[in-house]
């Protein structure tokens, strides 16, 4: 983990329709040690709104919404302000629509009723390190994998990755920094990063979040 992350403070904005419990999540995130400035919307569009004036660096958005609901909003962020980092609320553990957000680009996924501690470590986790995959995005890219195995090996067949370029991979869903990955391999940064970007230009994904998806859909993490 880098120091200029853990010394920053961080901004998050929060968008729920449902204002006892965005009052309380506000306060808890106010709570969490990195966390300098907290700001709250009802929906996707007050939260735009709020973006347009100072863009946060996270934000904490519920899935279902009205006026503009989570998928929205989230397509609208990442089209206009890429470098901020999308936790996903969601009451329902729906294959789809989680499926769905990581190809739009959101970088973590939590029920609404996860632990303040597991919410205050996604929250770092995309921040740090672009992406936060906890069990129950596992879970889903887990029940996926035989259906993608058996309709994409094909495709999968046709990538060829080199051992460490595989390792490097592998490393990366467990959360390693791109400096922990150099220091466990005994490889420089710039390495490590090279291997990264190449995986991911053969396997077509952009995010980290992608990559993780394809890991576990082609079998690495299997």
């Amino acid at each position: 983990m880098n120091f200029v992350g853990i010394m920053k403070k961080l901004k998050v904005y929060l968008a729920d329709d449902h204002t006892l419990f965005r009052k309380a999540m506000m306060s808890m995130i106010q709570s969490f040690s990195r966390v300098g400035m907290v700001k709250d919307a009802e929906n996707g569009k007050e939260l735009l709104t709020l973006m347009k004036h100072e863009a946060p660096d996270v934000v904490v958005v519920d899935l279902q919404m009205p006026v503009m609901d989570g998928v929205e909003t989230c397509e609208k962020i990442v089209e206009k302000f890429p470098d901020v980092k999308i936790v996903v609320l969601t009451m329902h553990d729906s294959e789809r629509y989680v499926l769905h957000m990581i190809e739009i680009g959101a970088h973590a996924f939590l029920l609404k009723n996860t632990e303040p501690d597991e919410l205050e470590k996604a929250i770092y986790s995309v921040y740090d390190n672009d992406f936060y995959h906890n069990t129950f995005v596992v879970s889903i890219l887990r029940k996926r994998i035989q259906n993608k195995l058996a309709s994409h090996r094909p495709y999968f067949d046709k990538i060829e990755l080199s051992d460490r370029e595989k390792e490097i991979v592998r490393l990366t869903c467990r959360e390693l920094t791109i400096h922990e990955i150099a220091e466990k391999l005994n490889v420089s940064d710039h390495t490590v990063r090279n291997h990264r970007a190449s995986v991911m230009e053969k396997a077509g994904v952009h995010t980290l979040v992608g990559l993780v998806k394809f890991a576990y859909e082609s079998g690495l993490m299997a």
